[in-house]
């Protein structure tokens, strides 16, 4: 994609940046080229799945997560008459220098959460954990520091620059802010920043209307990366991009990962990204998480009829190429109104296994695998759900949700970040461990 500015040639990196080999063809230019040429969800050189470490520590801990945002009347005096419940109740944990995939439909909470994670909304619940320091009511002066360990990549390359600020100041301003360099080093630092994320570094001095769509999300990363963060909240970072440019942006961060040990809250929309980018991936509905598990869990055995519904969904060159097709599970109805959501089960009005419990009751996230949790009464893989629900001795009620007089309620049915060493098996109804 060219325009009347400039052309989109990239200036190749050296060997030694350790950022796009010299050798891949797409690491040059950002010229469109055959979609059917390249398959960025296959491994090229550097740019393998990424996978989880399983010793690294939790530097983000999210606990009870909420944020409501008020609805006022259109009355003279404006009253809160109810309140849009965005993000009710979320828990997680990001790993030390790993990712965390965040997935579901539009509305559903994932770009909210990602800004209460910045602080960029003040939360109305629970509890957000950086590096071990709670962060979630903490004063604007203690969040300016803060600003240099967690950063975000906005989902709109465009909107997210000023189109009245050059590059360089843009990229250079959190320098100048934090203070980070004198001021003669902050134009060698920003011409290098530039270079890391694969653009021309005397482009400094041009604006943002200048660029293509992959080089302004350049920009935005490389202005992400300014004051060397410790979490990454990436939103949206390639829907608004041509498949082609995806694989280069794709590919910038995950070099950028491995180069700067930066953890990552990956928000998207396309699950077949997030497969590549995130070991570990959360499904949200209706400011909810049905579903958080491991790649290979999720993608392969999903227990969660909404998860099992959003992967139906999923294009499968592999099942086109033998023939057949992969039957697509096709949800009724409309998501309800996040004002005003129904009780019990949020996904229930729209779920082809729910019961009176699931109108009832609210279902716990329970852990059922070493890094498996789900939310759901009847948990189980497509095509093998319980007929009766599988959380009715742990929540201390029978089958239609009603108080079991003689039950004592369990302690898993608590909704905690991260895995325990014990979890429940559904298949034997009894606690199991590693």
């Amino acid at each position: 994609m060219n325009d009347k500015h400039g052309d989109d040639k990239l200036t190749p990196l050296p060997a030694t940046a350790g950022f796009l080999p010299q050798d891949d063809p797409i690491s040059r230019t950002e010229d469109p080229v055959d979609a059917d040429e390249i398959d960025y969800l296959s491994p090229v050189e550097g740019h393998a799945a990424s996978v989880a470490n399983p010793d690294a520590k939790a530097i983000i801990e999210v606990r009870d997560l909420k944020m409501y945002f008020p609805v006022k009347s259109s009355s003279v005096i404006r009253r809160t008459i109810g309140h849009v419940q965005a993000v009710d109740g979320v828990s997680f944990q990001v790993p030390e220098g790993g990712s965390l995939g965040l997935v579901g439909e539009s509305g559903c909470g994932k770009s909210t959460t990602g800004r209460l994670i910045t602080r960029l909304y003040e939360p109305t619940g629970g509890s957000i954990n950086f590096n071990g320091r709670d962060i979630t009511n903490i004063s604007s002066r203690q969040l300016k520091p803060l600003r240099r360990e967690i950063q975000m990549i906005f989902q709109d390359p465009y909107t997210s620059l000023n189109p009245r600020h050059s590059v360089g100041a843009i990229v250079g301003a959190p320098l100048a802010i934090h203070k980070v360099v004198p001021k003669d080093k902050i134009l060698p630092r920003v011409q290098e920043l530039l270079e890391i994320v694969g653009l021309n570094p005397e482009h400094y001095n041009r604006y943002p209307h200048e660029f293509s769509g992959g080089q302004r999300q350049r920009i935005g990363i490389a202005r992400a990366l300014t004051l060397q963060p410790k979490v990454l909240v990436a939103d949206e970072p390639v829907s608004a991009l041509d498949v082609s440019i995806q694989a280069q942006v794709i590919n910038l961060l995950q070099d950028v990962q491995r180069e700067f040990n930066i953890a990552f809250l990956f928000v998207a929309h396309d699950l077949a990204v997030v497969r590549h980018f995130c070991p570990e991936i959360a499904v949200m509905y209706l400011g909810k998480i049905v579903e958080i598990a491991d790649r290979e869990t999720l993608y392969n055995r999903p227990n969660h009829p909404y998860t099992q519904a959003l992967l139906s969904a999923v294009p499968d060159v592999k099942q086109a190429a033998i023939g057949g097709r992969r039957e697509r599970i096709r949800l009724e109805g409309d998501v309800p109104s996040p004002i005003n959501p129904p009780s019990g089960c949020r996904f229930r009005t729209r779920c082809p296994i729910a019961q009176e419990i699931c109108a009832r009751v609210e279902p716990p996230l329970l852990q059922i695998g070493q890094r498996h949790k789900v939310a759901c009464h009847f948990a189980g893989e497509l095509g093998q759900h319980p007929d009766r629900p599988v959380t009715t001795g742990l929540l201390g009620v029978d089958d239609s949700g009603a108080p079991d007089p003689g039950a004592t309620p369990s302690a898993l049915a608590a909704d905690e970040p991260g895995y325990s060493d014990t979890w429940f098996d559904l298949e034997r109804k009894t606690m199991a461990s590693a």
